[in-house]
């Protein structure tokens, strides 16, 4: 209607359409229902045309402008003849959403809310005279109902995509109200098949204005059932809810990680499976908002647990997906949207898996990588915080396959390698003074060449190794780099010539001296699932990986605690 007209209830026959609906309600003969059909099309304008006139108002202007509109649209919500015809119903559910508040702000508004339920109820129940009219048009009842559902729900994705459409126009926009109402009204009905499309067409509905529009409700219970896989929605959906609901990501990410804790994988491979199916990897690479969302949260769990290894597992195999998907984003967002506290040339060596390098080239990329971020934390004028530290250590978690190959290459090395060392003690322990740094060096040099004095004798002999443990013990208090000490026996084990020939003993020792077996079983995880790809391993693979088995085997068999996610993540 053009703008300035005068709307009036006579304009709109709406004593006629009252009469007869007060008509046929009082009649069950067939020219009663004979009437009803020939007046459907006619019914069908006229109601269309009331919804034109009130799509922009709330309860109170509608009433002064249409004072018996509730007795006209609740005779016509029951009369079944009305409301099986798919057209009718969808005008008369459009009239009611537009009477409907989200928040209801007076007595009036709250009786108008109970009596559209109270109408919705009547439609979807069935009394005795309702029965009989499906029976007649031999319907089951679920069928019915079914079909009556999936008709509502189409009326509102029709409104709203309608609506989406014609955005650009100065005249149809679809009232924030609206759109609130609609999501105020399905939670009793959002984990029923039928509702899954208004969910998604709400999720995914344009927001001109800064304020989120969708009740809270409505995407807590969204998250919850999505959560529970009592609703399934499209990626496009889960993305929009995300984007909406910073607490919903969390949630998600959270559940997540208690899974993957609660529930221990066969293999990294499975790990990784769970994590992409998860759609969160893809998120956060589509939207750097909602990576840096999903980093906050690892960055809390990584210090609330004490750089627990499962907590680091998990976020190192979260990496491994997400750079597989930022590799499929196009167009290419910028390195820094995502690390904005670290130098790009560091993020970007650091992007390269060792898996994706031939052997030749590994060796050097890792030195490079060692330069640069020495280089970086120590540079006290320009970026030697404590908080620079931090930043570049939780960079180097993100990518600790590189940590990993470290290990490898530091057993596999004949003389020592200061710039290992150092990687491999700024990884364990990040927060070391420069004299504290210099100091443990000098012991961690000392224990290396135990271990490789161990490597040269005839016989592999697992008192020396026991020795050489408790005398590296002894040079720390540190826990991380007790743990430490344990993943360079590890790799000894793993690496040198005999290592396997202890590799069952060794796994005693480790229990006898209290060292917890989380970070080794983590490593050998680890371990493994690197040495899947030839190109940046020793010849001797299939050793390794036997001796890995055994090993792993070895520790399910101890009597060491199982890590439980509360124990990890409260």
């Amino acid at each position: 209607m053009a703008k300035g007209t005068s709307i009036s209830a006579s304009s709109f026959d709406f004593e006629y359409w009252l009469n007869k609906a007060v008509e046929w309600g009082q009649t069950t003969t067939f020219e009663s229902q004979k009437d009803v059909c020939l007046h459907l099309p006619k019914l069908q304008e006229f109601l269309k045309q009331i919804y034109g006139a009130i799509q922009h108002m709330n309860i109170t202007p509608v009433l002064k402008l249409f004072p018996l509109i509730g007795q006209l649209l609740g005779r016509l919500c029951w009369n079944p003849f009305v409301v099986a015809n798919e057209e009718s119903q969808q005008y008369l559910l459009q009239c009611l959403w537009c009477l409907y508040s989200a928040e209801p702000e007076n007595a009036v508004e709250l009786k108008a809310n109970e009596w559209i339920w109270s109408l919705l109820q009547s439609l979807t129940g069935v009394d005795h005279g309702v029965r009989n009219f499906i029976q007649s048009l031999h319907y089951a009842d679920e069928e019915y109902h079914s079909k009556l559902l999936k008709n509502m729900v189409s009326s509102v994705v029709k409104e709203l995509q309608g609506f989406q459409c014609d955005r650009r126009s100065l005249f149809l926009t679809l009232p924030p109200e609206r759109r609130r109402s609609y999501s105020v009204l399905c939670l009793p009905i959002l984990t029923l098949p039928e509702v899954f499309p208004l969910v998604e067409a709400l999720l995914t509905c344009h927001e001109d204005g800064l304020e989120e529009t969708l009740s809270a409700e409505f995407l807590e219970c969204v998250s919850n059932g999505l959560l529970r896989k009592k609703i399934f929605l499209s990626e496009a959906a889960v993305m929009s809810l995300w984007l909406r609901s910073f607490p919903s990501l969390e949630q998600a990410i959270f559940h997540l990680t208690e899974t993957l804790i609660s529930h221990p994988c066969a293999s990294l491979l499975e790990v990784e499976a769970i994590i992409t199916d998860s759609f969160l990897p893809k998120a956060a690479a589509c939207h750097p908002s909602l990576f840096r969302v999903l980093d906050n949260f690892f960055r809390t769990i990584l210090l609330e647990s004490d750089g627990h290894p499962k907590i680091i597992t998990i976020i190192q195999a979260f990496t491994r997906c997400f750079v597989q998907a930022l590799l499929q984003v196009q167009p290419q967002v910028p390195l820094k949207i995502y690390f904005p506290c670290n130098h790009k040339s560091l993020v970007m060596a650091l992007l390269v898996h060792p898996s994706e390098m031939p052997s030749s080239a590994c060796s050097q990329h890792l030195m490079n990588i060692i330069r640069m971020l020495k280089g970086i934390v120590q540079d006290r004028e320009v970026t030697g915080t404590s908080a620079n530290r931090f930043e570049n250590w939780f960079l180097l978690v993100h990518f600790g396959d590189w940590v990993n190959v470290a290990l490898q290459q530091l057993m596999m090395a004949d003389n020592i390698s200061e710039m290992l060392l150092w990687l491999l003690m700024f990884y364990y322990e990040p927060h070391l003074e420069n004299q504290q740094e210099s100091h443990l060096l000098e012991n961690m040099k000392s224990m290396y060449n135990q271990i490789k004095a161990v490597s040269n004798n005839s016989t592999m002999n697992l008192e020396d190794l026991r020795t050489t443990l408790f005398t590296g013990y002894l040079c720390t208090e540190q826990s991380h780099l007790k743990e430490l000490i344990n993943h360079l026996l590890v790799s000894f084990i793993l690496f040198s010539a005999d290592g396997h020939t202890i590799a069952k003993e060794s796994v005693q020792l480790f229990m006898l001296t209290g060292a917890a077996t989380d970070g080794i079983s983590e490593l050998l995880a680890s371990t493994a699932h690197r040495l899947k790809n030839k190109r940046c391993t020793a010849s001797k693979d299939d050793k390794v990986q036997s001796t890995i088995e055994l090993l792993q085997q070895q520790i399910l068999e101890s009597p060491s605690e199982r890590v439980q996610s509360h124990d990890v993540l409260h």
